[in-house]
Order: structure tokens, then sequence, then C-alpha cells
């Protein structure tokens, strides 16, 4: 049977086709080895979104500095990063280090929830997903203590109690755990947490020889501090966990109570505790020896859970300290309690700064017992005269949540020039809708004045607070212009007063009189 030409043309393409796909492992390889490789600049990868896919995937280990150029943050750290990565360059080749500019890159920073700068991520065996954030590493030898323990032993087994009194002495702070067997839910917290606390030596022992030599008779946390025990943590009760030992062991790189400055501002805010109370005195005052001694009486009993700090009230580079607290001379000395997760503050009711009232304070604080502390201009006398109203914090409810009215309220802080720029063009609005009884236009100093019932994220801010007791405050997110603003206000201005309440064209301002709100705010 005599086979058709087209069907041997046919079979020729299809086997030349088959031969130029099909590469064999050589040729790949060889393909692959004729990329260029990724550029590096003292040590450090130069990473951008073009190459970040192929990194992870030639790298069992990656190190990630995400920075913007402009942070000084960044530019300070670099020196260190890429030392970090010089020393490990020969002694663990697997682990690299690269870098990554992402002020153009909000891809890049959203999918990795990059909110500061510079922030460190761990990326393992080439996965984008969830790697390991490092938070609060600036040395180049506590890069690679981190490092080392995330590809490692976390601590090293002591066996003797010339082994642990070496790791003891090798630094200012060390942390042995002394346990009565290596196989439990203790020691698998305790390895975990010496993951996080790069910054100072740990080791773990089950031997009975060296848990007598340091009279431990329960499975113990210990931390040394220049070769000296001072403070023991028994684990024994299970009701221990990462966060928690984490947070205790790194207030001892702290002093018990640590003086707010230049220096230690950083420190202070690298220990994972977000309870901070603060002692507002002169350092140079007769009662000061009396009244710090007191506050470190009551800072031992806290520890871990309340970083106590001391701010000199004498010290001029503190200003913006005080001016964020709202602490005066007149105040001092003042105790406060601030919340770095929700930005609460806690004045201490009692004036005199002595242990008992301290712990009380904190005790108070602790168990949700103590009240927010919400600072307030006083009302001026004027503060209704002008086609723009002046809120502060003792008449701002009264007004905003008046059921017949309808208040367009502008947020802003005095120190910001988009503020500034803006203020006039509030005026114009307040004199558009002078003649409307039923609307008012107003502002308020966030800066001088706390205000729990809206979520300030940003100045300036707008919110419009409807008139009706079902209406909700929206916010404003048009263009700031006097246009777009008069647009809106008009748009949701619809007054809807409730049974029974006085019609508003009647007048505002016998509503809302200097007198009646001193009186509201009396009763309150």
């Amino acid at each position: 049977m005599k086979t058709h030409p087209f069907f041997l043309l046919l079979l020729l393409f299809l086997t030349g086709f088959l031969a130029a796909d099909s590469i064999s492992p050589n040729e790949a390889k060889l393909k692959k080895s004729k990329l260029p490789k990724i550029k590096k600049e003292n040590h450090v990868l130069l990473l951008k979104p073009s190459n970040f896919d192929r990194a992870l995937k030639e790298t069992k280990y990656l190190l990630v500095k995400f920075y913007v150029t402009l942070s000084q943050s960044s530019q300070n750290l670099s020196e260190e990063f890429a030392e970090a990565a010089r020393q490990l360059k020969k002694e663990a080749p697997r682990i690299q280090f690269g870098k990554i500019d992402v002020t153009h890159q909000h891809d890049l920073r959203k999918e990795f929830n990059i909110q500061a700068f510079p922030t460190v991520k761990f990326f393992v065996n080439g996965s984008r997903e969830d790697p390991i954030d490092c938070k609060g590493v600036r040395k180049a030898s506590t890069f690679v203590t981190w490092v080392k323990r995330r590809t490692g032993p976390s601590t090293v087994l002591i066996n003797s109690t010339d082994q642990a009194e070496a790791i003891i002495k090798a630094d200012d702070l060390a942390v042995i755990g002394f346990f009565r067997e290596l196989h439990n839910d203790s020691v698998e917290v305790f390895c975990e947490t010496a993951r996080d606390v790069p910054e100072m030596p740990f080791g773990m022992t089950a031997s009975e020889d060296v848990c007598a030599d340091y009279s431990i008779q329960r499975s113990s946390l210990v931390v040394f501090k220049k070769g000296k025990p001072v403070h023991n943590e028994v684990l024994e009760d299970g009701r221990h966990n990462k966060l928690g030992l984490t947070r205790l062991i790194k207030t001892f790189t702290l002093d018990l109570v640590t003086e707010y400055n230049i220096e230690t501002s950083v420190k202070i805010f690298d220990v994972p505790v977000e309870n901070h109370i603060l002692l507002f005195t002169p350092t140079n005052s007769e009662t000061f020896n009396e009244i710090y001694e007191n506050y470190q009486s009551a800072a031992a009993e806290f520890r871990g859970k309340i970083l106590f700090v001391l701010v000199d009230t004498d010290e001029t580079r503190n200003g913006r300290i005080f001016e964020y607290f709202r602490v005066r001379d007149v105040d001092v000395p003042a105790v406060r309690i601030l919340n770095l997760t929700s930005d609460a503050r806690y004045k201490m009711p009692a004036d005199e700064v002595t242990v008992h009232n301290l712990k009380e304070f904190c005790q108070s604080y602790l168990s949700g017992k103590a009240k927010q502390h919400l600072s307030s201009e006083e009302i001026p006398q004027d503060w209704d005269k002008m086609p723009v109203k002046v809120l502060v914090g003792k008449n701002f409810n009264s007004i905003i949540f008046n059921k017949s009215l309808t208040v367009f309220v502008m947020f802003y802080a005095p120190w910001s020039h988009e503020c500034r720029r803006l203020l006039p063009i509030w005026d114009k609005l307040g004199e558009q809708f002078e003649g409307r009884r039923d609307v008012m236009i107003a502002k308020i100093d966030v800066t001088a004045n706390d205000i729990l019932s809206v979520d300030l994220d940003r100045h300036p801010f707008f919110t419009l607070f409807p008139a009706g007791a079902q209406h909700q405050e929206v916010a404003y997110t048009g263009e700031y212009t006097l246009e777009a603003f008069s647009e809106f206000l008009e748009e949701h201005s619809k007054t809807k007063a409730e049974p029974g309440e006085k019609d508003p064209l009647g007048g505002i301002k016998e509503d809302f009189s200097q007198e009646e709100i001193v009186i509201t705010e009396k009763e309150l």
C-alpha cells in the first residue's frame, strides 16, 4: 500500500516540531545558566517587581528590606543590613539578603501589608505567602542571630554548669530555661520566644546537676543581667505564651524605669508592651528623689504588663511629648497611661505620686475600670458669633447630636499646611449658609480636643452630622472646593425634626446659648 506524500510531509513536520520542543535536562540547565545574575550592592540583592519571584525561587531563605528612598530610617538601617549580609555570605550561603524600593510599588506594599519603613520580612522556600516579620532589629549582629535562629536551633542545649556560665557571661543579658525534660509545651514556647528575641543569648537544660547548681526546683525561665539572676518565671502551669514571654524578657533591655530621650525613644517602642505609664516631673526638683523611688517601687509589680517611663519636664527637647499629652507646667508632677494600640490616654485621679496611688491606678487600668482622659479647651465666649462655629471637647456632643440641626464639621490641626489652606474656604462656606437656621458650619482643633465619637485618621477631616435621631454621620470624601462642599451639604441637609421638637427655624441662638452649654456640662 502506497503512502500518500501528504502524510509523509505531515510526519516529517511533527517529528521536527517535537524535536525542537523537547529540550534535554542539560540544555535546560544551560539555558537557565544564561540568565543574568541578579545584581548585588554590598552583598545585598537589588530586587524589583520583575525579578522578585525569581529571587524567591532561587533562594531557600531570603531576608528582604522594603524601603522608600526618602525615609531616613531606611537609610540608617542600610549599613547594618549590608554588614549582616557580608557576615553570612561565607558562613551561610543559602541565606540571602535583598532590598526593594517600594516608593512607587503600591501593589507590593498592599500584598505584604507594609505600613512603615523600613519593613523587613523573611521568605522561606520561595513562597510569597505569609513571610515572617523581622521587627525591632537594627544591628548587624542581631540580624545574624535572628536569621540563624529561624533557620536552625533557636537555643543552645546546656549539659554542664560551665557551659551555662559561659552563656550567662557572654553578654549583659542572657536567658536560660531550666526544665525537667525537653519535650513539652513549655519548652516549645521557650524556643519560639528565643526566635523573637535575638538581642540576647538563650540556652536550655534538663540536667539535674545544672538545675541544682542554680537552686532551680521547678521548670523556670531565668533572666540573667551582668551575670546575676534578676527574674525567675515559673513555666509549669501552662499559662504562658510566646508574646507574653517576649514582652517580659524584652523589658529587661530597659531599666525598670526608663527616662525618655532621643537615645531611648527607639528602645522604648521596640519593646512589645502596648501599655506605657509616664511620669512627668522635673528631675532637679526637691521632691524628685522621693517621687522617683515611689515610681520605681510600683514598676516592679507590673513588669511585662506596663512600661514605666520618666519624662523630664525641664528638658526642652521633650516639648513634643508634653504637647501630645497636653501636660502643662502647673500640672506636674503628672502621671498618664497610654495604650499604643488604641491611642487612649488615662490620667491618674490622685494628685500625690505615692506607691499606693500608682499601683491602684495601674490595677484599675489593667482591669478595665479606669476612665479615659479626654482633653478639651474651654468653650470660647464667642464660639457661635461667627459664620463658622467653634467647637471644643466640652460642647461637641451637645451640638452635633442635636436632633433638629444638621452640622458640617471640619476637624483640623493648626500646624497642618493643608488645614491652613482650607480654613478660608471653610469660612466662605459658613458665610454662604449663615442664613440657614437648620444648618451649622463648625470647626474643631483636634490637637487640643479629644473626640471619642469620631475616628480621626488624617487632617483635615470633614464629617456631616445630619438632623434626625436615625441619621448616621457621613464622612466627606469629595473635592476640597467651596462648590463641592456646598453641593454635598445641600444634598444631605434634609432636616427631620423629632416629634415634639422645637422647629429649628425658630432660631438656634436660644438652643445653644453659652449658659445652657455650661449647665449641660456641669450636669455631665
